[in-house]
């Protein structure tokens, strides 16, 4: 089974947010990237920020419940 990036975050903030929203609609989450984004400052642009991510076969689910909680979501 592999991961999808569902969302990109540009604050652990705002990644928390939606790692918890996920989660709570039962959702398998994982914050990639969360680390490395905070150890400079700027650093989460560069490396496109942090990614909120699912296993495949939750994808799909994932951006729809995303979309209806008012994120903006390719």
């Amino acid at each position: 089974m592999s991961i999808k990036t569902v969302f990109r975050a540009l604050n652990s903030a705002e990644a928390q947010l939606v790692r918890s929203q996920l989660e709570a609609a039962n959702f398998n989450v994982f914050v990639a990237d969360e680390s490395s984004a905070l150890s400079m400052d700027g650093y989460v642009l560069g490396a496109g920020g942090i990614r909120i991510q699912v296993p495949d076969n939750e994808e799909v689910d994932a951006r729809e419940f995303l979309k209806s909680c008012g994120y903006n979501i390719e």
